[in-house]
Protein backbone atom coordinates (compact mmCIF):
# COMPACT_ATOMS: atom_id res chain seq x y z
CA UNK A 1 0.00 0.00 0.00
CA UNK A 2 1.32 3.46 -0.89
CA UNK A 3 2.64 5.41 2.04
CA UNK A 4 3.61 2.39 4.15
CA UNK A 5 7.20 2.37 5.48
CA UNK A 6 9.75 0.03 3.94
CA UNK A 7 10.15 -3.41 5.54
CA UNK A 8 12.77 -3.94 8.23
CA UNK A 9 16.15 -4.83 6.71
CA UNK A 10 18.10 -7.42 8.73
CA UNK A 11 21.89 -7.08 8.95
CA UNK A 12 23.65 -10.24 10.12
CA UNK A 13 26.82 -9.88 12.22
CA UNK A 14 30.28 -11.04 11.23
CA UNK A 15 32.95 -12.10 13.72
CA UNK A 16 36.09 -9.97 14.02
CA UNK A 17 39.06 -10.34 16.39
CA UNK A 18 39.51 -6.91 17.91
CA UNK A 19 43.28 -6.86 18.52
CA UNK A 20 46.04 -8.13 16.19
CA UNK A 21 47.47 -10.32 18.97
CA UNK A 22 44.16 -11.95 19.87
CA UNK A 23 41.87 -11.33 22.81
CA UNK A 24 38.22 -10.43 22.62
CA UNK A 25 36.26 -11.04 19.42
CA UNK A 26 33.32 -8.89 18.39
CA UNK A 27 30.21 -9.21 16.27
CA UNK A 28 30.24 -6.37 13.74
CA UNK A 29 27.10 -5.18 11.96
CA UNK A 30 28.18 -1.72 10.76
CA UNK A 31 29.59 -1.09 8.26
CA UNK A 32 28.00 -3.83 6.18
CA UNK A 33 28.14 -4.52 2.46
CA UNK A 34 24.51 -3.39 2.18
CA UNK A 35 24.42 -0.71 4.90
CA UNK A 36 27.22 1.80 5.59
CA UNK A 37 25.40 4.34 7.74
CA UNK A 38 22.36 4.75 9.99
CA UNK A 39 22.15 8.49 10.38
CA UNK A 40 25.69 9.47 11.37
CA UNK A 41 26.30 6.06 12.96
CA UNK A 42 28.95 4.33 10.86
CA UNK A 43 30.35 1.51 13.02
CA UNK A 44 28.88 -0.98 15.53
CA UNK A 45 30.76 -3.70 17.43
CA UNK A 46 28.96 -5.96 19.91
CA UNK A 47 30.96 -8.11 22.32
CA UNK A 48 30.51 -10.58 25.19
CA UNK A 49 29.47 -11.71 27.60
CA UNK A 50 32.87 -13.32 28.10
CA UNK A 51 35.36 -13.83 30.90
CA UNK A 52 38.55 -11.80 30.33
CA UNK A 53 40.55 -14.34 32.34
CA UNK A 54 39.66 -17.00 29.76
CA UNK A 55 39.72 -15.09 26.46
CA UNK A 56 42.16 -12.30 27.23
CA UNK A 57 39.61 -9.51 27.52
CA UNK A 58 39.89 -6.20 25.72
CA UNK A 59 43.49 -5.35 24.85
CA UNK A 60 43.66 -2.52 22.35
CA UNK A 61 46.98 -0.68 22.39
CA UNK A 62 47.23 3.01 21.39
CA UNK A 63 45.74 3.69 17.96
CA UNK A 64 44.57 6.84 16.14
CA UNK A 65 41.20 8.22 14.98
CA UNK A 66 40.05 11.14 12.84
CA UNK A 67 36.75 12.87 12.04
CA UNK A 68 34.55 10.64 14.19
CA UNK A 69 33.21 10.10 17.69
CA UNK A 70 33.65 6.81 19.57
CA UNK A 71 30.88 5.61 21.90
CA UNK A 72 31.54 2.96 24.55
CA UNK A 73 28.54 1.53 26.42
CA UNK A 74 28.95 -1.47 28.72
CA UNK A 75 26.37 -3.90 30.12
CA UNK A 76 28.93 -5.51 32.45
CA UNK A 77 32.64 -5.33 33.19
CA UNK A 78 35.01 -2.37 33.21
CA UNK A 79 37.37 -0.91 30.60
CA UNK A 80 40.15 1.60 31.21
CA UNK A 81 40.30 4.34 28.58
CA UNK A 82 43.35 6.57 28.12
CA UNK A 83 43.81 9.16 25.39
CA UNK A 84 46.25 11.79 24.17
CA UNK A 85 44.25 14.57 25.85
CA UNK A 86 45.38 13.12 29.18
CA UNK A 87 42.03 11.49 29.90
CA UNK A 88 42.10 8.42 32.12
CA UNK A 89 38.66 6.97 32.71
CA UNK A 90 37.37 3.59 33.85
CA UNK A 91 34.26 2.87 31.79
CA UNK A 92 31.49 1.19 33.84
CA UNK A 93 28.09 -0.27 32.93
CA UNK A 94 25.36 2.27 32.28
CA UNK A 95 27.79 5.13 31.64
CA UNK A 96 28.38 6.82 28.31
CA UNK A 97 31.98 7.45 27.34
CA UNK A 98 32.22 9.51 24.18
CA UNK A 99 35.52 10.51 22.58
CA UNK A 100 35.50 13.11 19.82
CA UNK A 101 38.49 12.54 17.55
CA UNK A 102 38.01 15.62 15.39
CA UNK A 103 41.28 16.54 13.68
CA UNK A 104 43.11 13.68 15.41
CA UNK A 105 43.50 11.76 18.66
CA UNK A 106 44.91 8.44 19.87
CA UNK A 107 43.74 6.22 22.71
CA UNK A 108 44.05 2.79 24.31
CA UNK A 109 41.46 0.47 25.86
CA UNK A 110 42.07 -2.37 28.31
CA UNK A 111 39.59 -4.34 30.38
CA UNK A 112 40.43 -4.07 34.08
CA UNK A 113 41.80 -6.96 36.12
CA UNK A 114 38.65 -7.11 38.27
CA UNK A 115 36.26 -7.46 35.31
CA UNK A 116 34.67 -10.89 35.74
CA UNK A 117 32.46 -10.59 32.66
CA UNK A 118 32.95 -8.17 29.77
CA UNK A 119 29.88 -7.29 27.72
CA UNK A 120 28.84 -4.23 25.73
CA UNK A 121 28.96 -2.28 22.49
CA UNK A 122 31.30 0.18 20.84
CA UNK A 123 30.10 2.50 18.11
CA UNK A 124 31.34 5.38 15.95
CA UNK A 125 29.54 8.36 14.53
CA UNK A 126 30.96 10.19 11.52
CA UNK A 127 31.47 13.93 11.92
CA UNK A 128 29.89 16.09 9.21
CA UNK A 129 32.30 17.97 6.95
CA UNK A 130 31.75 21.28 8.73
CA UNK A 131 32.97 19.79 12.04
CA UNK A 132 35.32 17.01 11.01
CA UNK A 133 38.45 18.93 12.07
CA UNK A 134 37.05 20.11 15.39
CA UNK A 135 39.13 20.02 18.57
CA UNK A 136 39.32 16.59 20.22
CA UNK A 137 37.43 16.13 23.48
CA UNK A 138 36.10 13.52 25.91
CA UNK A 139 32.61 13.37 27.49
CA UNK A 140 31.27 11.16 30.26
CA UNK A 141 27.59 10.84 31.26
CA UNK A 142 25.42 8.47 33.28
CA UNK A 143 21.76 8.61 32.18
CA UNK A 144 18.91 7.84 34.54
CA UNK A 145 16.70 5.07 33.08
CA UNK A 146 13.12 5.90 32.16
CA UNK A 147 10.49 3.27 33.04
CA UNK A 148 7.66 2.69 30.57
CA UNK A 149 5.38 -0.07 31.86
CA UNK A 150 7.72 -3.04 32.39
CA UNK A 151 10.36 -1.65 30.03
CA UNK A 152 13.45 0.40 30.91
CA UNK A 153 15.03 2.93 28.53
CA UNK A 154 18.43 4.58 29.09
CA UNK A 155 19.05 7.41 26.61
CA UNK A 156 22.78 8.10 26.33
CA UNK A 157 22.67 10.38 23.27
CA UNK A 158 19.91 12.53 21.83
CA UNK A 159 16.27 12.41 22.88
CA UNK A 160 13.79 9.55 23.24
CA UNK A 161 10.84 8.57 25.44
CA UNK A 162 10.82 11.93 27.21
CA UNK A 163 14.51 11.72 28.20
CA UNK A 164 17.29 13.92 26.80
CA UNK A 165 21.04 13.43 27.03
CA UNK A 166 23.02 16.64 27.67
CA UNK A 167 26.04 15.35 25.72
CA UNK A 168 26.58 17.31 22.52
CA UNK A 169 26.64 15.74 19.07
CA UNK A 170 27.47 17.19 15.67
CA UNK A 171 24.43 15.87 13.79
CA UNK A 172 20.87 14.91 14.83
CA UNK A 173 21.01 11.41 16.33
CA UNK A 174 19.88 9.17 19.19
CA UNK A 175 21.36 6.25 21.11
CA UNK A 176 19.67 4.24 23.88
CA UNK A 177 19.73 0.93 25.72
CA UNK A 178 16.30 -0.71 26.09
CA UNK A 179 15.60 -3.59 28.49
CA UNK A 180 12.27 -5.12 27.53
CA UNK A 181 9.62 -6.49 29.84
CA UNK A 182 6.29 -8.06 29.03
CA UNK A 183 4.04 -6.49 26.42
CA UNK A 184 4.72 -4.03 23.64
CA UNK A 185 6.92 -0.96 23.86
CA UNK A 186 5.71 1.79 21.50
CA UNK A 187 8.12 4.66 20.90
CA UNK A 188 7.33 7.86 19.04
CA UNK A 189 10.08 8.58 16.51
CA UNK A 190 10.94 11.15 13.86
CA UNK A 191 9.56 10.11 10.44
CA UNK A 192 12.49 11.84 8.70
CA UNK A 193 15.05 9.71 10.54
CA UNK A 194 16.36 6.19 10.00
CA UNK A 195 16.84 3.77 12.90
CA UNK A 196 18.66 0.61 13.84
CA UNK A 197 17.88 -1.93 16.57
CA UNK A 198 20.66 -4.26 17.69
CA UNK A 199 19.49 -7.30 19.67
CA UNK A 200 21.93 -7.89 22.51
CA UNK A 201 20.12 -10.86 24.00
CA UNK A 202 16.84 -12.64 23.49
CA UNK A 203 14.46 -12.50 20.54
CA UNK A 204 12.27 -9.55 19.64
CA UNK A 205 10.00 -8.26 16.95
CA UNK A 206 9.97 -4.70 15.68
CA UNK A 207 6.97 -3.61 13.66
CA UNK A 208 6.12 -7.32 13.40
CA UNK A 209 9.52 -8.37 11.97
CA UNK A 210 11.46 -10.97 13.99
CA UNK A 211 15.04 -10.20 15.06
CA UNK A 212 17.31 -12.74 16.73
CA UNK A 213 20.27 -12.40 19.08
CA UNK A 214 23.10 -10.21 17.62
CA UNK A 215 21.10 -9.16 14.54
CA UNK A 216 20.66 -5.50 13.57
CA UNK A 217 17.34 -4.36 12.15
CA UNK A 218 17.45 -1.29 9.87
CA UNK A 219 14.33 0.87 9.59
CA UNK A 220 14.20 3.41 6.77
CA UNK A 221 12.62 6.86 7.21
CA UNK A 222 8.85 7.02 7.15
CA UNK A 223 7.81 5.74 10.57
CA UNK A 224 6.29 7.85 13.32
CA UNK A 225 6.32 5.00 15.85
CA UNK A 226 8.36 1.88 16.55
CA UNK A 227 6.61 -1.07 18.21
CA UNK A 228 9.03 -3.47 19.91
CA UNK A 229 8.03 -6.70 21.61
CA UNK A 230 9.93 -9.36 23.53
CA UNK A 231 9.22 -12.67 21.79
CA UNK A 232 11.01 -15.14 24.07
CA UNK A 233 12.38 -15.22 27.60
CA UNK A 234 15.95 -16.32 28.20
CA UNK A 235 18.59 -16.60 30.91
CA UNK A 236 19.53 -12.93 30.39
CA UNK A 237 17.33 -9.83 30.08
CA UNK A 238 15.94 -9.14 26.62
CA UNK A 239 17.99 -6.09 25.71
CA UNK A 240 18.36 -4.00 22.57
CA UNK A 241 20.41 -0.98 21.59
CA UNK A 242 18.57 1.61 19.52
CA UNK A 243 20.48 4.02 17.27
CA UNK A 244 19.12 6.49 14.76
CA UNK A 245 19.41 9.87 13.17
CA UNK A 246 18.72 12.06 10.19
CA UNK A 247 20.19 10.57 6.99
CA UNK A 248 23.81 11.73 6.95
CA UNK A 249 23.70 13.12 3.42
CA UNK A 250 27.47 13.07 2.91
CA UNK A 251 29.91 10.55 1.50
CA UNK A 252 32.83 9.44 3.65
CA UNK A 253 35.87 7.21 3.32
CA UNK A 254 36.33 4.77 6.19
CA UNK A 255 39.66 3.00 6.27
CA UNK A 256 41.16 1.35 9.36
CA UNK A 257 40.52 3.83 12.22
CA UNK A 258 40.14 6.90 10.04
CA UNK A 259 37.16 8.71 8.59
CA UNK A 260 38.12 11.03 5.73
CA UNK A 261 36.74 12.60 2.61
CA UNK A 262 39.42 11.88 -0.02
CA UNK A 263 41.94 9.16 -0.76
CA UNK A 264 44.82 11.63 -0.38
CA UNK A 265 43.56 12.70 3.04
CA UNK A 266 43.52 9.12 4.36
CA UNK A 267 46.98 8.46 2.88
CA UNK A 268 48.26 11.47 4.83
CA UNK A 269 46.60 10.28 8.07
CA UNK A 270 48.28 6.90 7.70
CA UNK A 271 51.69 8.49 7.07
CA UNK A 272 51.31 10.88 10.01
CA UNK A 273 50.53 8.03 12.39
CA UNK A 274 53.45 5.96 11.15
CA UNK A 275 55.73 8.95 11.69
CA UNK A 276 54.31 9.47 15.19
CA UNK A 277 55.23 5.91 16.24
CA UNK A 278 58.66 5.98 14.63
CA UNK A 279 57.85 4.08 11.46
CA UNK A 280 57.85 7.03 9.10
CA UNK A 281 57.88 6.57 5.35
CA UNK A 282 58.71 10.26 4.95
CA UNK A 283 55.37 11.15 3.35
CA UNK A 284 53.37 12.58 6.25
CA UNK A 285 52.72 16.28 6.73
CA UNK A 286 52.10 16.40 10.49
CA UNK A 287 53.46 13.68 12.81
CA UNK A 288 51.97 15.59 15.78
CA UNK A 289 48.42 15.26 14.42
CA UNK A 290 47.39 12.60 16.96
CA UNK A 291 48.97 14.09 20.07
CA UNK A 292 51.33 12.31 22.48
CA UNK A 293 51.22 8.51 22.40
CA UNK A 294 49.20 7.06 25.28
CA UNK A 295 51.23 3.84 25.65
CA UNK A 296 52.02 2.48 29.12
CA UNK A 297 55.40 0.96 29.82
CA UNK A 298 53.87 -2.32 30.95
CA UNK A 299 51.57 -2.75 27.96
CA UNK A 300 51.79 -3.18 24.21
CA UNK A 301 53.39 -0.56 21.94
CA UNK A 302 51.18 1.50 19.59
CA UNK A 303 49.43 -0.36 16.79
CA UNK A 304 51.00 0.37 13.38
CA UNK A 305 48.67 1.30 10.55
CA UNK A 306 48.22 -1.49 8.01
CA UNK A 307 49.51 -0.98 4.48
CA UNK A 308 47.15 0.93 2.25
CA UNK A 309 45.41 -1.15 -0.41
CA UNK A 310 46.78 -0.91 -3.96
CA UNK A 311 43.58 0.76 -5.15
CA UNK A 312 42.05 4.22 -4.87
CA UNK A 313 39.84 4.41 -1.78
CA UNK A 314 36.25 5.18 -2.70
CA UNK A 315 33.76 7.16 -0.64
CA UNK A 316 30.47 5.70 0.48
CA UNK A 317 27.40 7.01 2.19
Amino acid sequence: MAGEPAPVQIVHPRDVVLAPGGGISVRRTLPDRHRSLIGAWCFLDHFGPEEPSVHGGMRVAPHPHTSLQTVTWLFSGKVEHRDSLGTRMVVRPGQLNLMTAGRGINHSEYSTHDSETLHGVQLWTALPAAHRLTDPRFDHYEPQPVTIGEHRVSVFLGRLAGATSPVGTFSPLVGAEIVLGAGELALDVDPGWEYGLLVDSGAISVDGEALADAELGYLAPGRTRLVIRQEADGPRPTRVVLIGGAPFGEQIIMWWNFVGRTHAEVVNYQANWQAAIGQSNGEGTNPRQFGPITALTDREPPIPAPPLPPVHLRPRG
